[in-house]
């Protein structure tokens, strides 16, 4: 990937995308770093924010890039089935499967339980909406085993706690959605009963899968902006297939900036960036809108993004965390019009928070082609503020036309992963094993111990230190200091500040006869 960038920056391109990432939040890793210096040498980049969603803090590598557009995945104009059940007053939402038909059902049918969803298991289940549970098959099979056993419709329940979307490897004439365990849990007390379909349009949600920011260590706002990512007709090894991601919203925002880069070839990765976030459009769910660190500044509008003519960079801000007393946090904002008439810039106030203060510049006004740069002000009492993260919008009106900053501020280190990453693999010299972990934010104690994994037995550590530095650590170990070979549970561990998170994984030492 770095020699791909590398490549790209010596080719001269405008824009790249990445649809790509992994589970490490954090500003430093090299494939970030990397997108920054081809942002530097005049690229447009643009990530996926990952598919972790929807906890806080999963926004992954390259998607922290802090001058990369991340992108996170809203839903386009798409039909909703949700299930009523006789005798029941609360619907349930179905996930269509992709490559699913249609769930517009004419009448009621009864439910059954199919089990896993085994030929064997479907036996009874003619004209019926067939309950599956997910798991020792594909969904492909359990949905061509119902309709082989002439299913009505296919509903697959999750074995784990939530929900989740999937694929089925054929297109299939058989409506196949799916539900969360605690529905299906549910459902299935329910079998026998008769149950209908209602199908509902929603647009601009955010897709669960979503990863969410902010970003450790830098407390970013991340992703930047969210684009159509879900029910995305997409091409496959010999066709298309209806699929969803990060990875298809990203290319949708590298084709809103070669549209943008063609309107305006002069314009930079930062102008691009700003038009395209300004314009953007805030999402709300039942009327209440999501966090900054959710959706960046909301769903791209390409249209009015390519005619903007006033642009506000950064196009968003971060104010750091909270370090003394009567903190006063400084942020400055570069405010162009590239329009042909004089334009009249004013701010509005956010809603005040107790604890928060503004000061925001006087109204001004910039002739066409004119730009200015304008400082803003946070002053911040702890003892009045409540909660750890704090955003919201700042509101700057060109003209008749609003533009949206998101801004984040930490009041104090949050509750974030203070592991992840962790990977063991052979070393480069024999006899040797090499370990890399992230720490976002070090850690005083950083240990990895080693359980046997049928009874538990600690065996002992891997390796331990203290007083370690934040960012990625990656040590070479050779086996004269390894336990046994064998399979074992390892627990990697980060203490800090009276505060201790850790990961669990297997790790494979030596030649395991099986």
């Amino acid at each position: 990937m770095l020699a791909a960038i590398e490549q790209a920056i010596k080719d001269k391109v405008d824009i790249m995308n990445l649809s790509l990432g992994n589970d490490i939040n954090g500003p430093d890793l090299p494939i970030s770093l990397a997108l920054n210096r081809a942002v530097d040498k005049g690229i447009v980049a643009i990530a996926a924010s990952g598919n972790s969603g929807p906890n806080v803090w999963t926004v992954g590598s390259p998607g922290t890039a802090s001058k990369a557009i991340s992108v996170g995945a809203s839903t386009p104009t798409i039909d909703v089935p949700y299930l009523l059940i006789e005798g029941m007053r609360n619907k349930l939402r179905i996930q269509p499967l992709e490559g699913s038909a249609n769930w517009g059902l004419d009448r009621s049918y009864p439910i059954v339980d199919g089990g896993l969803g085994t030929a064997a298991e479907l036996k009874d289940v003619m004209g019926k909406v067939v309950l599956i549970k997910r798991g020792k098959i594909t969904f492909t099979e359990k949905a061509k085993n119902a309709r082989e056993a002439g299913a009505k419709a296919v509903i697959i329940y999750n074995n784990l706690s939530g929900g989740f979307m999937g694929n089925l490897e054929v297109p299939m004439d058989l409506p196949v959605g799916s539900i969360t365990k605690k529905d299906g849990e549910l459902l299935k007390s329910k079998t026998n009963s008769l149950a209908r379909v209602e199908v509902t349009q929603e647009k601009d949600l955010l897709a669960d899968f979503s990863s969410r920011g902010p970003v450790t260590d830098t407390w970013e706002v991340k992703p930047d902006i969210v684009a159509p990512g879900v029910a995305i007709n997409s091409t496959i090894p010999g066709g298309y297939l209806s699929l969803q991601g990060t990875s298809m919203a990203a290319p949708h925002v590298a084709g809103a900036c070669a549209l943008i880069k063609q309107a305006h070839p002069e314009w930079t990765p930062d102008q691009i960036k700003a038009a395209l976030m300004n314009t953007a459009k805030p999402l709300e769910k039942n009327g209440k809108p999501y966090r900054t660190y959710e959706q960046g500044a909301g769903r791209i509008q390409v249209n009015e993004a390519v005619k903007a003519t006033s642009l506000v960079s950064p196009s968003s801000l971060r104010f750091g965390k909270f370090e003394s007393e009567g903190d006063n946090h400084k942020a400055f904002l570069h405010v162009e019009n590239l329009s042909d008439v004089p334009v009249r810039y004013t701010f509005d106030i956010p809603k005040q928070a107790d604890g928060l203060n503004w000061r925001f510049p006087l109204a001004f006004t910039l002739q066409p082609g004119g730009s200015r740069d304008v400082k803003l002000e946070l002053e911040v009492n702890p003892v009045e503020l409540k909660g750890k993260i704090h955003d919201g919008y700042l509101t700057i009106h060109a003209g008749a036309n609003p533009i949206q900053i998101p801004y984040i501020y930490v009041l104090e280190e949050p509750n974030y992963p203070r592991v992840m990453g962790f990977d063991f693999k052979d070393g480069d010299q024999q006899g040797t094993y090499r370990y890399e972990v992230y720490l976002p934010g070090g850690a005083e104690e950083f240990g990895i111990a080693l359980f046997n994994p049928d009874d538990f037995r600690f065996v002992g550590f891997l390796d331990t230190n203290q007083n370690v530095k934040k960012g990625l650590v990656s040590k070479v170990i050779s086996e004269d200091n390894l336990p046994p070979d064998g399979v074992y549970l390892a627990k990697v561990f980060a203490k800090k500040a009276g505060k201790e998170d850790f990961i669990e994984t297997m790790l494979v030492i030596g030649e395991v006869v099986r």
